[in-house]
């Protein structure tokens, strides 16, 4: 019996590529899976199935992980508000993790003596395929023609072409990389620091150039209405978020970090509902919760950003976290008013019954009603006395 392989398929040149070679030269029953977290059409989906049988897969499954992908990430990532380096909401990076434990748990499911995957050598996902895997089934062996062999792109359609194989593999002007928490794209700008992508290089178009008002409800630190119409369903909402903002051009930028593998780099991205969904989360906290449970949160929530994009999901940490963010969400419910304009977009205020504004105690800058003035002034005092010391003994010395 021939051994089995499970291939990430995507359908693009390298996997198609992976397909073809790892069943015609190595002999292998080739198994393709495309794992999808949000970002492929039925249509498209079809198309890969049909790409992967004429390649030669022995079976070809379209596992959809959106809701698990929801549930496990990005959830975590609205109550950690989670933007890295202050820009970018994470989403290949988020995205490939998930992708890799469906694959991986696939290939477990079936017996499968290999995993395969196309990345290259020259970016952060071969790290996060290889590292999921290795964890998650350590006895399954990992195949990676397209890095192993160091291929051009011309190599790869002249095999293909050679095998009987034709497609249009005619390389875009830009990579566009889709799913549910937003869409990268790379193009010859992003590699270069002086330049910026231009506005038709990104998927959506500005349509709407008059101002438009909506609103976001949260229960507990997750998105739960849109306009007034509420949803059991995060991940329709999230698209309908997408669906009104992105015709205003919200939530484009460029991402420059650093990667796994030590080079620095850049991709530019549109995510008008995580960025949308992310501030108006981040402007309901600040009117719900204390100044310590913010500050403590931020800093786990940078953290826990970091540990996602550097492929550290497994991290039992990672667990721990969660449970602290999702400990921190209990009083952050309410609706959030949001103007939005092209290019860009207000965060009008907040209405919720645990706004720690609405107290009896003073209104800032106003009224103060919970203490009097020879309160403050003792107060004061004894707050200065630290530093009161501090110059004390500095003037002494100078003397």
């Amino acid at each position: 019996m021939k051994e089995k392989v499970v291939l990430a398929f995507s359908g693009g040149l390298d996997t198609s590529f992976c397909a073809k070679y790892l069943a015609e030269e190595k002999g292998y029953d080739v198994y393709t899976a495309v794992a999808n977290t949000g970002g492929f059409s039925d249509k498209e989906l079809k198309n890969i199935e049909e790409r992967a049988y004429k390649l030669g897969s022995v079976k070809h499954v379209s596992l959809d992980v959106t809701q698990e992908y929801y549930e496990k990430s990005i959830k975590y990532m609205i109550f950690g508000n989670v933007l890295r380096n202050g820009t970018y909401p994470i989403s290949v990076s988020s995205e490939r993790i998930f992708q890799a434990i469906a694959i991986i748990n696939y290939a477990k499911e079936i017996g499968a003596d290999y995993v395969a995957h196309g990345s290259t050598g020259a970016g952060n996902d071969q790290v996060r395929f290889d590292l999921t895997f290795q964890i998650l089934a350590p006895e399954i062996k990992i195949l990676t023609p397209t890095r192993d062999m160091t291929l051009t792109r011309e190599y790869e359609i002249n095999y293909l072409k050679q095998h009987g194989y034709v497609a249009d593999f005619t390389k875009m002007e830009y990579s566009i990389n889709k799913g549910l928490w937003g869409t990268s794209i790379g193009g010859k700008e992003t590699l270069k620091s002086n330049l910026t992508l231009p506005e038709e290089a990104y998927p959506s178009q500005i349509v709407k150039t008059e101002e438009e008002t909506i609103t976001l409800g949260f229960e507990k630190g997750e998105i739960v209405s849109v306009n007034g119409v509420a949803s059991d369903n995060k991940v329709k909402l999230i698209n309908k978020v997408e669906e009104i903002a992105n015709k205003f051009g919200i939530g484009r930028d460029m991402h420059i970090g650093d990667t796994i593998i030590g080079i620095k780099g850049r991709v530019g991205f549109e995510a008008a509902a995580p960025i949308l969904i992310i501030n108006a989360h981040k402007m309901l906290e600040k009117h719900t919760l204390t100044k310590w449970q913010q500050y403590w949160k931020d800093q786990l929530g940078n953290w826990y950003g970091m540990f996602l994009h550097e492929a550290q999901y497994l991290e039992p940490v990672m667990r721990d976290i969660e449970k602290f963010l999702e400990s921190s969400q209990q009083n952050v419910t309410g609706t959030i008013i949001v103007t939005l304009r092209p290019h860009g977009y207000t965060l009008v205020g907040v209405e919720s019954d645990f706004d720690l504004m609405k107290t009896d105690f003073g209104e800032y800058g106003e009224v103060n009603k919970a203490w009097t003035a020879d309160d403050v002034k003792g107060f004061t005092k004894i707050f200065g006395n630290q530093m009161k010391i501090y110059h004390n003994i500095m003037r002494k010395n100078e003397e």
